[in-house]
């Protein structure tokens, strides 16, 4: 569970979560009872969970949200308390780049640190589309993960930029039980959430391109060694 060596499929998890978690009112030991996991989980260092145990862990956490606050989709619960304060890797080299185009291809590349994930990322004249495949197809992310990584690709744009960007589209696999989740997503998002079979948002060139008032292209020179260290 824990160790450098791992498997291609394994994924991250950072203790930083547990900061997140707490700032969203989600404690730690009965999300990881819940998802029957050591509850020293967030303590450890070099963390990674194979597929089931990962998505058990988001499920987990989705479950105990929701007991906290049924009304409230957990990743927006999660967003709502994401800031540039919050350490995470995916999140700082994000913010270091100069604009959303450059973090998304940064996390493309380092999405390996915490997920056997790939970031497609397709532009057109007027927009950008950006798709995440799993590399193994077998086990189907759990949809509160799905939504979490297009609510936080959003929230990153806005946090960086200071401004409300809104995306052209929004889609992932919607569950039965989506429509209760509908209008809240649609308030974050500015746009109606439609079903897929893959998880993608599409966001304007305008947007894609508009400057990250956060970029700190020495402060990723200083971190980005360590960063390579651990793909």
């Amino acid at each position: 569970m824990n160790g450098k060596r791992s498997s291609a499929l394994d994924y991250s998890v950072w203790p930083g979560w547990r900061l997140l978690m707490q700032d969203a009112g989600i404690t730690a030991p009965p999300v990881l009872r819940r998802a029957h996991l050591p509850g020293d989980l967030f303590a450890r260092r070099n963390v990674r969970l194979n597929p089931a145990d990962f998505f058990r862990l988001w499920e987990a956490i989705d479950a105990e949200a929701l007991s906290l606050q049924p009304e409230l989709p957990t990743a927006l619960q999660i967003a709502r308390v994401m800031s540039s304060d919050w350490f995470d890797p995916e999140l700082f080299a994000a913010l270091c780049s100069a604009n959303l185009k450059g973090a998304l291809e940064r996390i493309a590349t380092y999405v390996r640190l915490i997920a056997p994930m790939v970031i497609r990322i397709a532009r057109t004249d007027t927009h950008s589309t950006i798709t995440l495949d799993f590399i193994d197809p077998a086990l189907s992310p759990p949809p509160v993960f799905l939504a979490f990584k297009l609510v936080f690709f959003v929230q990153l744009a806005r946090l960086a930029t200071r401004t409300p960007v809104r995306p052209m589209q929004v889609s992932w696999p919607l569950p039965p039980t989506f429509e209760r989740d509908a209008v809240a997503y649609e308030q974050f998002f500015g746009t109606a959430v439609t079903h897929s079979a893959t998880a993608s948002l599409v966001v304007s060139n305008a947007d894609m391109d508009r400057p990250f008032l956060t970029e700190n292209h020495k402060m990723w020179l200083f971190f980005e060694p360590d960063l390579r260290q651990r793909l």
